[in-house]
């Protein structure tokens, strides 16, 4: 799918707050409600849009610490790797992972209602996993999600 300037638009906008009503959201980006609509619905169609989610505060559901967790694998065969990541997608203490290159092979944003809870969930979740050969622990003191969506696509390269 090729996106356009207006796609652009929509996508930062929706990425600000995607609860906009579809009037405000065409008034912003400069086209009739009926063409917002649609050009929502095409980017929801070819995957640009793939999902709409509520930010929650932390401390309202019981979460008092939030860390980094680097992970560094003992062995890196496909089985290795995919069962790992299946076994990240069960704990819901994960709240993001990813796979990266460098020093460790996985980081790992997870939120626990203490230090407690995070000693015990890092002993229990990854020094039993015999993939796993090293774990890091740093905690975040701040996280702010950036609103903003980088375009690295010239928008009018027609």
């Amino acid at each position: 799918m090729r996106l356009d300037r207006i796609d652009f638009a929509i996508l930062r906008e929706l990425r600000k707050n995607a609860r906009l009503p579809n009037k405000n959201l065409a008034e912003r980006v400069g086209v009739a409600p009926s063409t917002a609509l649609e050009r929502v619905r095409r980017l929801r169609e070819h995957g640009a849009i793939t999902g709409y989610h509520a930010e929650i505060a932390p401390a309202a559901v019981g979460i008092g610490l939030q860390a980094m967790i680097s992970v560094r694998l003992a062995r890196h065969s496909r089985e290795d790797l995919d069962a790992f990541h299946a076994y990240l997608l069960t704990m819901r203490e994960v709240l993001a992972f990813y796979h990266v290159a460098g020093a460790n092979d996985y980081l790992l944003h997870v939120a626990v209602a203490d230090s407690d809870h995070l000693r015990d969930f890092a002993l229990d979740a990854f020094t039993t996993r015999p993939e796993v050969a090293h774990i890091e622990t740093s905690l975040i003191f701040t996280f702010r999600r950036n609103p903003d969506v980088p375009i690295y696509r010239a928008e009018d390269d027609e």
